[in-house]
Parts: C-alpha cells; structure tokens; sequence
C-alpha cells in the first residue's frame, strides 16, 4: 500500500466518523426539537419553561416556542449538521456564519441552563428526554464535534462580525416583544418583574460571555486544524 493509497484510506475513515458523529447530532436534536414541537401542540409542558401551555392559543404556543434561544440554537445546529452529512468540505460566507452560529448558541445554551436555569426546572417522563437532548446532550455533541471534525480553519474576523447578528437581532427581538406581550423566555430577561436595569445587565454579562466564547473559538480555529481531507473550495 503506498502513501498516495494509505492516505486516502484514512481520509474515507476520517468522513466516515464524521458523518457518524453528524448523524447522531441529528438525531438528538431533530428528535427533542419534534417531540417538543408535538408537546407544545398538544398542550403538554414547554421544556424551556416548565410552564404547561394548555391555556394558550396555538399560534402563541408556537411562537412563544421558537423565540427560544435553546429551540433557535438547536435548530440551527441541526442545520450544520444536515449540511456536514452532505458536503463536510464546504465553504463559503452563509455557510460559515450559521455553523458559527449554531456552535456559539449551543454553547451558550449549555452554560446558561447548567448555571441559571437547571434549579428551576424538574422535567419527568418524556420532558426529561426532550430537556435532556436540548440541553445536556446537543452542546458538547456539537462542540466536540467540531473540536475533533471540523472543518477548520473558518472562522475569520468576517464571519465572526457576521454572526453577531443573529444573537443581537434575537435579544432586541425578545425585548421588544416583552414589553408588548409581558411574555420572556427566561426569567433573568424579564424586565417586567425585574426591571430595565437588572434585565439589561443580565443581558450584558451574556452578551461579554459570547464575546469571550468566541474569541476561544476563534483562536482554537487556527490552532487546530481538522484533518478534513481537500478538495476544491465550493461557494
């Protein structure tokens, strides 16, 4: 077997792994997101809350449902990893900025509910399955992931000032909408009860988090490089 030969073996074993390791994170995340989905349609508890939604218009339930920054994160990992399974080499500006994006939400949504919001919350039964997917099981799936399998190098100063708009549009959205609903996902965001000033400081210190997660991805992108094998760039 010669070098040329041994290489390439151990570049279709490096996709291989990868698509397994995309493959179960999209089966955690396409699963809880489903099962939370159906949940919240039939009335059952919203995990990200805990609050039974029963007594909510549906249409309400369903936003209410996806203005969460746990379901918005999810989602967007799980888009990475559909697209991963179908090209792992791919590039480009869009493409780059919603990895980054679902990587940075995840993350954040781990950190947050492991250190804010677990006390609040007791799921039982299916909601425990659903909460565990969302929370525990998707953040180190898919930074881990992309630790290991990459792709690297990604992340440019470009695509790391893109990739703020999404969490920025996300909290003025959330703000916006609470003040004319009354409705926050998470308690540390509610102005009504806690005010302006406590709820946008809370908001900076998540805001100062994101900003240093990103700077560790950043630096870890250029540091260690994934050995995905080459090919011609795509758009």
């Amino acid at each position: 077997m010669g070098p040329s030969t041994a290489h390439t073996t151990a570049s279709r074993a490096w996709l291989l792994a990868g698509a397994g390791w995309h493959w179960l994170l999209v089966l955690v995340t396409g699963a809880s997101l489903i099962t939370q989905t159906v949940l919240v349609i039939i009335g059952g508890i919203d995990v990200n809350s805990g609050a039974a939604t029963a007594t909510l218009p549906l249409g309400t339930r369903l936003v209410n449902l996806f203005s969460f920054f746990t379901i918005q994160s999810n989602i967007l990992v799980l888009a990475g990893a559909i697209r991963l399974l179908i090209d792992p080499r791919l590039r480009g500006l869009g493409w780059q900025v919603l990895r980054l994006d679902g990587l940075l939400g995840i993350v954040i949504t781990g950190l947050v509910y492991v250190t804010v919001l677990r006390p609040l919350m007791q799921p039982t039964g299916i909601h425990a399955f659903v909460n565990a997917g969302l929370h525990y099981l998707a953040p180190p799936l898919a930074f881990v992931g992309w630790l290991i399998f990459g792709p690297r190098p990604r992340i440019s100063w470009r695509v790391l000032i893109v990739s703020l708009c999404w969490p920025i549009s996300w909290i003025v959205y959330t703000l916006i909408r609470g003040a004319i609903t009354g409705w926050y996902p998470y308690p540390f965001l509610d102005a009504g009860s806690l005010g302006w000033p406590i709820a946008l400081r809370n908001i900076g210190v998540i805001v100062l988090i994101a900003l240093v997660i990103l700077m560790i991805m950043k630096a870890i992108d250029r540091l260690r490089i994934a050995a995905v094998p080459q090919s011609t760039p795509r758009p």
